[in-house]
């Protein structure tokens, strides 16, 4: 079921404003994707988190004065984005630092000092998804390959 400023997940209702409008619309275009109520719900307010956290204030600014999402709002269904959502999370190493990334993704969302705190997060980024968390060693070699399911 789509949602909108008025009518929103209960879950949702301690979020700051606008983040949680950025919630709703991811929220939204997952339903469109297909995703089930209990999986958009928790991914989209990780996701606008997230994206309220790296947005500087222009991107803020912009995104407050667009139109507030509808629950008749089209969303096109990015495949490449909710391929992104349920891809593998990996932890490798680069650059002297141990990497967190969704599998097929441009860039690793977060770097770490040890091994041991990457696997931390990319086992908690994987709750909500269906995926997998694939550690690398250092040559680059599969190391091992959970499935917290």
């Amino acid at each position: 079921m789509p949602w909108n400023m008025e009518d929103y997940p209960a879950s949702m209702k301690n979020m700051k404003e606008l983040v949680r409008k950025k919630a709703i619309d991811i929220a939204n275009s997952l339903l469109a994707d297909g995703y089930p109520d209990d999986r958009a719900i928790p991914i989209a307010m990780k996701q606008a988190e997230r994206w309220y956290e790296d947005a500087d204030t222009e991107e803020r600014t912009a995104f407050k004065h667009e139109a507030n999402p509808t629950k008749h709002d089209k969303h096109n269904g990015d495949k490449r984005n909710s391929r992104l959502l349920d891809a593998n999370e990996t932890v490798y190493y680069e650059n002297d630092e141990w990497q967190v990334k969704a599998e097929g993704g441009k860039q690793a969302s977060e770097s770490f000092a040890t091994k041991e705190e990457a696997i931390k997060r990319a086992r908690e980024i994987v709750k909500n998804k269906e995926s997998a968390v694939k550690i690398y060693k250092k040559d680059g070699s599969l190391q091992d390959e959970i499935d917290p399911r």
